[in-house]
């Protein structure tokens, strides 16, 4: 009949335009032409409307990061994540001044295979809804008016588990020391199955007239200490100094015989670091340490950022970045020892050690830049910001405004969300909004943003000591290319992260902008979600 035969065309049409396969139409008797042309135009309507529906779902369906989550907000409800809360309850210890403005957006994170990690990846949709004033003077339940359904972001996949067991890293320092960097170790150490060996004293204050170097710290508060940090996943050995004279820079040297004393099968790399020194992404630093084959000798490290301590030290392995020996070094090292330890006077431990590796091997500096002494100061935004790779931050204590440094501990939580290569990963929302995640949250208010090569570092931080007669400007070794500074509050407005959390979904940062006179405060939270956590349908 002719309706079957309009059925059959139909349907075979529908195939041509899904499959891609040529569709012909074989026709009908001319009596019925007229009616026919009408349904033929009618299901041709039909067929691209549906392709374009299809093609419409599809693309939803790979850009989760510009999806929106229409269809899960049930999902996230039934997790304790909704892109509208009417409870603000974490905002309650933060000390804020109210009324204040606020906006908050959930991000559902998806770890995905082949993604990397750029310098600064761009979502053409807005990171924030508009801004709300409100007030928790008195309660913590409010009525969001502004709100976004949950973002989603790609972020490169990383491991959940890490085998470091082939690095043993050694720090000498104060037991009081140690203790307060407990919780800054277990961000980049706890389960990693690397090996950490603390020469321990108490302090380096002695009565006038004492023999010895330090004062010996307790052995209970010793085993009390390294009892705590096994129990929390470090696999730490606590020691005493090798001898009772040794100062600090000779106690620094000596851990390279105390690894290599404790070495075992799995031992490939001997590593130095300070109590302030972080790595950001063990993963990382496995990767890029697996570049060297560590059947020959490697001294690897960094330069100090600052010119003027390069002039003055020499090309060597600044020890706050972290000093990496290949073992086949290491043995040389310890061959030398006695003859090193006696023949050098500086009080530098960092620099008895090259002095120790050029006097008696040809292995020179591999440097990379990666890794960060941090010996520059004041505002140290550019750095944090930049978008390039980084594998370790020095003097993060006390180093930045107001000489109160920067928690990383705290700001480094985001990484259990999403990696943490994803840690200080830039993204670019809009035309003017960049977030530094874990750090701050950035406009640029009259198109700056538009002009600006954001592969170049901003100088934000104070004017490093000039070198005379030197072509170098301070830090074109180190952190180059640059671009100055801009002005805050008018070339650019930032929010830098107030506090971080752990939710039960995932990790919560509030980021904070203080009003000029005359303003209010302004508040931005994000809510960053595990994709597993956030139980999403498909």
């Amino acid at each position: 009949t002719i309706r079957s035969r309009i059925i059959d065309h139909g349907l075979a049409c529908f195939r041509s335009v899904t499959l891609g396969k040529k569709f012909h139409w074989n026709p009908l008797p001319r009596s019925t032409t007229s009616n026919i042309m009408l349904i033929r135009h009618g299901i041709t309507a039909f067929v691209a409307l549906l392709s374009l529906s299809l093609i419409i779902f599809l693309l939803h369906l790979y850009n989760p990061s510009n999806a929106s989550a229409t269809g899960l907000i049930d999902s996230f409800s039934a997790n304790g994540v909704h892109p509208c809360p009417d409870q603000l309850e974490w905002l309650k210890p933060l000390d804020l001044t109210y009324p204040i403005r606020y906006a908050q957006r959930d991000i559902v994170v998806k770890p995905t295979s082949g993604v990397r990690r750029l310098s600064l990846t761009k979502v053409a949709a807005p990171l924030f809804p508009n801004f709300q004033t409100i007030d928790l003077t008195d309660t913590s339940k409010t009525q969001l008016r502004n709100c976004k359904e949950p973002l989603f972001l790609d972020v490169p996949q990383f491991p959940k588990d890490v085998d470091a067991s082939h690095i043993s890293i050694g720090i000498s320092t104060t037991i009081q020391r140690l203790e307060d960097s407990i919780p800054s170790l277990l961000r980049w150490l706890k389960n990693t199955h690397a090996k950490l060996y603390v020469i321990i004293i108490e302090n380096d204050k002695m009565p006038e007239g004492a023999k010895e170097a330090f004062h010996p710290a307790e052995p209970k508060r010793i085993a009390d200490v390294q009892k705590r940090m096994r129990d929390s996943g470090i696999d730490v050995t606590i020691v005493q100094p090798l001898t009772k004279h040794d100062y600090f820079s000779q106690r620094y040297f000596s851990l390279v015989r105390v690894m290599y004393n404790h070495r075992d099968p799995k031992t490939q790399w001997l590593a130095l670091a300070d109590d302030d020194t972080f790595f950001l992404s063990m993963s990382s630093l496995i990767d890029t340490l697996s570049a060297f084959n560590t059947s020959q000798p490697h001294y690897v490290g960094a330069l100090s950022e600052d010119w003027w301590s390069v002039t003055r030290y020499g090309l060597m392995a600044f020890g706050g970045a972290g000093v990496f020996l290949s073992l086949p070094l290491a043995e040389a090292i310890d061959a030398k020892y006695d003859d090193c330890q006696e023949r050098s006077h500086t009080s530098a431990g960092d620099i008895r050690l090259r002095e120790c590796i050029y006097w008696n091997t040809q292995t020179k500096l591999t440097p990379l830049r990666a890794l960060h002494q941090v010996d520059i100061d004041q505002d140290l935004s550019g750095l944090y910001e930049s978008g390039r790779p980084i594998l370790s931050l020095h003097h993060w204590k006390g180093r930045g405004p107001d000489g109160k440094g920067y928690p990383l501990p705290t700001m480094h939580l985001v990484a259990d969300v999403c990696g943490g290569t994803c840690f200080l990963q830039r993204w670019q929302f809009g035309k003017d909004m960049v977030l530094t995640n874990g750090f701050s949250v950035a406009t640029y208010p009259k198109g700056h943003l538009k002009e600006m090569d954001v592969d170049k570092m901003e100088e934000t931080w104070g004017q490093p000591t000039v070198v005379e007669g030197s072509f170098n400007h301070g830090t074109d070794h180190s952190l180059g290319p640059t671009r100055p500074k801009l002005k805050l509050g008018e070339e650019k407005v930032q929010y830098l992260l107030l506090d971080s959390a752990v939710t039960e979904s995932g990790v919560r940062q509030t980021y904070f902008r203080s009003g000029a006179e005359g303003e209010l405060d302004t508040v931005l939270d994000l809510h960053w979600v595990d994709r597993a956590e956030a139980v999403v349908p498909g």
